[in-house]
């Protein structure tokens, strides 16, 4: 079956890896070993998740400020919009820092879904949501991303798991992953090798 679309995370994946997420949680008062950011907000009462949103937010707006794309990102995504492949991005990140990307760099999404649009990666709702709004099955979908969650929630799906490797993670997703590749331009092979 052809790949119709491709879903992308964000950091680490279209960005250079940028988050220090040891240190989010220090600035939060939160344990190394809390466990997910956003999964341990959830619990904190109002003020507490007001002033850990608030850090949050800093960390993102200096990511974007910061950001700088990974080898092959806008060449790979150039290559995806003239095959007429649709390009989704789906991140933990508020949906603006992912446009904010965009711009920052020219790039062009066709669809975002960012953590306020429904339950976040690992669960299967971003892809599956996207996958709605591109009128494509999630078989014909690819998800490209360099963590656990992005291939568990492509996983969850039933869309083509692809893990990006970078040296930001010390972790082998191998076993979660369809396909594992060094450089993101490596999927326009597979893309080429399902058509």
């Amino acid at each position: 079956m052809s790949i119709k679309a491709v879903i992308f995370d964000l950091d680490g994946t279209i960005t250079q890896p940028y988050f220090d997420f040891d240190l989010i949680r220090l600035e939060m008062g939160l344990a190394k070993d809390s466990g997910p950011i956003l999964e341990t907000m959830a619990k904190m009462n109002r003020q507490q998740r007001e002033r850990a949103e608030a850090i949050l937010y800093a960390h993102e707006q200096r990511a974007v400020e910061a950001s700088t794309l990974n080898p092959g990102a806008a060449e790979t995504l150039s290559a995806l919009r003239k095959a007429g492949v649709l390009i989704g991005i789906l991140t933990r990140n508020q949906r603006d820092n992912a446009y904010a990307i965009a711009r920052k760099h020219d790039l062009e999404f066709d669809a975002v879904v960012g953590r306020e649009d429904g339950p976040v990666k690992p669960d299967a709702f971003g892809v599956l949501h996207l996958c709605r709004q591109f009128g494509v099955s999630p078989q014909e979908t690819m998800v490209v991303g360099d963590f656990l969650f992005d291939l568990l929630c492509a996983r969850s799906a039933g869309a083509i798991a692809v893990w990006l490797k970078n040296s930001n993670h010390k972790q082998d997703f191998t076993q979660h992953a369809d396909f594992c590749i060094e450089n993101i331009a490596e999927i326009l092979e597979i893309i080429a090798m399902r058509r």
